[in-house]
């Protein structure tokens, strides 16, 4: 399974902390809750713990789930808290 993430049309950051401990399920319980976003739109959906050093990222790709996970060994992420912290991101901050 091979996966060309850059032609995902949105990248959503979900702002806040997260519990990491949550699935699919939960974080996508999340988007369409607290966000009122269709998580099968073609989008990817970013989840940052508490300690801001790693991340979720979910992703419906029309057949089935991505949840992928990624702990950063040294630093942290700038992670917006707030809703009105959201900046728009670059295709070259996304990389």
């Amino acid at each position: 399974m091979l996966l060309d993430l850059t032609a995902v049309k949105q990248v959503y950051i979900v702002t806040g902390f997260c519990d990491l401990r949550k699935g699919i399920d939960d974080l996508a319980g999340i988007v369409q809750q607290d966000y009122q976003m269709d998580v099968y739109d073609d989008a990817i959906f970013l989840f940052c713990s508490r300690r801001s050093d790693r991340f979720k990222l979910l992703y419906w790709d029309g057949d089935g789930w991505l949840l992928c996970y990624k702990r950063i060994e040294n630093g942290r992420l700038q992670w917006p808290r707030k809703k009105d912290e959201v900046r728009q991101l670059t295709h070259q901050q996304i990389r």
